[in-house]
């Protein structure tokens, strides 16, 4: 098997070293089939590395017999699990994270760029080469239990899928879910994964002391699209099914349409609202699609390579609705965007969502329950037999 291995750097060229512990073998700068099944089409370099690496056919056609990209999950603990922030234009200030990296694929995501904080790629590493949490509940534990902690809603899902597919084996989720219905907390949930019913015996009571809400991720109804924008996410209809079950089971339930593409997803606007509302979804959301940093590469590297004959059109759009740019992170446009095609898009989703219904009694989670579970004393351990 031949194939060469490419670096790139404004200094020099040189032979291919080890670097932070990623073997030169991981970069892959064309997708061939070991990447099968996988949403992003590349495995350039992150922007803090001194080098960029990129693999090429040398023409031995070697591409063809390596084998499939297998995922790999690095168990990592952590002395802090919930993160603040202060955004002013999202709805939560606590967020918890119990994975880094998201199996799911999804050639849009806005997480990809914190791979680049580990030293890998935001491509096919950040759906390859997970972390997981594996202390995540007992920190929460730890941080709920201090004297000075204040309960507020904690969100989760708003970076990486706390549903992805290695969570049915690691079940951190649930712990997670389990401490905070012991300590009678708040929780908002995204996720576009089936996975999140397995815990409806957790969520279920939580949701009847107004503890917890749900938002499904609803992108598409057209599952090719979906196949090939979210290769490894529940399919559209199945997370309609999730939001019927989850709503029977008296769990207020969101769907939330994003990101909503331009030229790609936006005339679906009307029927996902439909079909979501017809599910049994109280309310719904959506969030333009967002391209910072790394992301936009790698989606403009699929648009090109799964929609040639519109990628242009997607991307004109776009600046149409970032002041000209691919994107804007400006507070306040970032989620929205700008002009009349922005202007048309939110106002598509007020209307239908008037006329079905939608976000007239949206769910309020309380704080008021919340209670610290007595514990012994640990020092009367020492006189246990």
């Amino acid at each position: 098997m031949f194939y060469a291995l490419c670096m790139v750097s404004i200094l020099n060229t040189q032979a291919l070293p080890d670097h932070k512990g990623i073997r030169p073998d991981d970069f892959n700068g064309v997708i061939g089939h070991e990447a099968r099944g996988r949403g992003a089409q590349t495995n350039q370099s992150g922007r803090f590395e001194p080098h960029q690496y990129a693999r090429i056919d040398d023409g031995w056609h070697g591409l063809e017999d390596l084998p499939t990209l297998q995922t790999h999950v690095t168990e990592e603990t952590t002395r802090k699990i919930i993160t603040t922030n202060s955004s002013p234009d999202i709805g939560f200030d606590q967020s918890i994270n119990p994975y880094r990296g998201c199996e799911h694929g999804c050639t849009y995501c806005f997480a990809r760029p914190t791979h680049a904080y580990m030293g890998l790629s935001p491509g096919l590493d950040f759906e390859s080469k997970l972390f997981a949490k594996t202390n995540a509940s007992t920190s929460l534990r730890r941080e709920l239990s201090s004297p000075k902690y204040r309960p507020k809603t904690i969100a989760l899902g708003t970076n990486t899928d706390p549903y992805q597919p290695i969570e049915r084996e690691r079940r951190i989720m649930r712990s997670i879910l389990q401490v905070l219905a012991e300590f009678r907390h708040p929780v908002a949930i995204v996720t576009k994964s089936a996975l999140v019913t397995r815990d409806i015996d957790i969520l279920a009571p939580m949701a009847a002391q107004g503890l917890v809400k749900v938002a499904i991720s609803l992108t598409t109804l057209d599952g090719k699209l979906a196949r090939s924008m979210e290769p490894r996410a529940a399919t559209p209809q199945r997370r309609l099914r999730t939001i019927s079950t989850l709503a029977k089971a008296g769990i207020p339930t969101t769907a939330m349409v994003a990101p909503i593409i331009p030229a790609l997803n936006d005339a679906e606007i009307e029927n996902l609202l439909k079909a979501a509302f017809q599910a049994g979804a109280q309310g719904a959301a959506y969030v333009l699609l967002r391209l910072p940093l790394e992301v936009r590469d790698v989606f403009h590297e699929w648009l090109k390579a799964t929609y040639p004959d519109r990628a242009d059109h997607v991307f004109s759009l776009i600046r149409s609705m970032r002041d000209g740019k691919d994107y804007d992170a400006t507070w306040g446009k970032r989620m929205r965007g700008t002009g009349p095609y922005a202007w048309s898009i939110g106002r598509r989703f007020e209307l239908t969502c008037q006329r079905l219904g939608l976000n007239k009694n949206p769910a309020s989670l309380t704080t008021d329950l919340f209670v610290r579970p007595s514990t012994p004393d640990p020092q009367l351990s020492l006189f246990e037999f």
